[in-house]
């Protein structure tokens, strides 16, 4: 009888390097928001994948930065985390890269004591040349690591690792049900969605001075309906947030609901309304409340 394993795989790296686009190719469903804009992820995300004889549980976590404010700070805490329960860690770096943002990070990457898989991502960009001698660099960065060059985004290579993670875990007991995806709530999947179309619609600060609050979620029979909150931090923001007439918080309700409807498979209603918060992103009381602090 085959043993069953079962471990945390942790993906690090610097903003905007592919880690959600890899977490979601692992899955196969978008548990991550993905777009343009650097430090996209603000949670730890939890995504599960189960096979007969083992269990994953890949967590993408967000890209490492020098904390400006309160929320920063909290989102440098998940990735610590990320360093203290990993059974297996990815180290994930794009082709032009040469070093992290943080280097007590760094030194951790280094002296390892678990798998260290460093992924040199977007190779597809890149020249066979370029990537023969960002291997050779990055061999002599980080010792200890097996280097794959990768394209997440072409699901290059994607398979080999996925395979050599199952080879490298821990024989252990399942963590988690098999049937289960993450261990987020389905209100924070809400609170992505609505998330995604504002990176994507609005420019400069406002999309780091947003968070997503969803008050209610009642699931009937045939459809789900849900209020939810977008917090801002000053009056013009909620001016620009709403846009002219409306149009621009209809646009982020419309697409967040298409979005949603595919995940949850069902009809959705959804209500949106936005409410000034002062400051919340020093705010510790409000950091805890948004599920930042512990």
């Amino acid at each position: 009888m085959t043993k069953h394993k079962a471990g945390f795989v942790n993906i690090i790296g610097n903003p905007n390097v592919g880690k959600s686009t890899l977490m979601n190719a692992f899955i196969g469903e978008r548990l991550s928001i993905i777009t343009s804009k650097a430090q996209t992820t603000r949670h730890r995300i939890l995504g599960i994948v189960n096979g007969d004889d083992f269990q994953i549980l890949f967590s993408d976590t967000p890209g490492i930065i020098k904390p400006a404010y309160e929320l920063q700070a909290s989102m440098m805490d998940f990735v610590k985390s990320a360093f203290e329960d990993a059974d297996i860690l990815i180290y994930m770096v794009e082709i032009g890269e040469r070093e992290l943002k943080d280097e007590a990070f760094f030194n951790k990457i280094t002296n390892s004591a678990v798998p260290v898989l460093l992924l040199l991502n977007k190779i597809d960009l890149s020249s066979q040349e370029e990537v023969e001698e960002k291997v050779a660099y990055w061999q002599e960065k980080v010792p200890n690591a097996l280097i794959y060059p990768i394209s997440a985004l072409r699901n290059f290579n994607v398979e080999t690792i996925f395979e050599k993670i199952v080879e490298l875990l821990p024989e252990s007991p399942a963590f988690y049900p098999k049937d289960q995806l993450t261990d987020k709530p389905e209100r924070f999947f809400v609170n992505e969605a609505i998330r995604e179309k504002i990176l994507i619609h609005y420019k400069k600060e406002i999309p780091y001075a947003v968070e997503i609050d969803t008050e209610e979620f009642f699931e009937e029979k045939n459809i789900i309906k849900i209020r939810s909150i977008i917090m801002v931090e000053r009056d013009s923001q909620k001016g620009i947030i709403i846009g002219h007439k409306g149009a621009g918080l209809k646009r982020v309700g419309s697409e967040a609901r298409r979005d949603l409807e595919k995940f949850f498979s069902k009809k959705i209603y959804l209500e949106l309304y936005v409410k000034v918060n002062k400051n919340w992103r020093n705010n510790i009381k409000q950091l805890r409340k948004f599920g930042y602090k512990d």
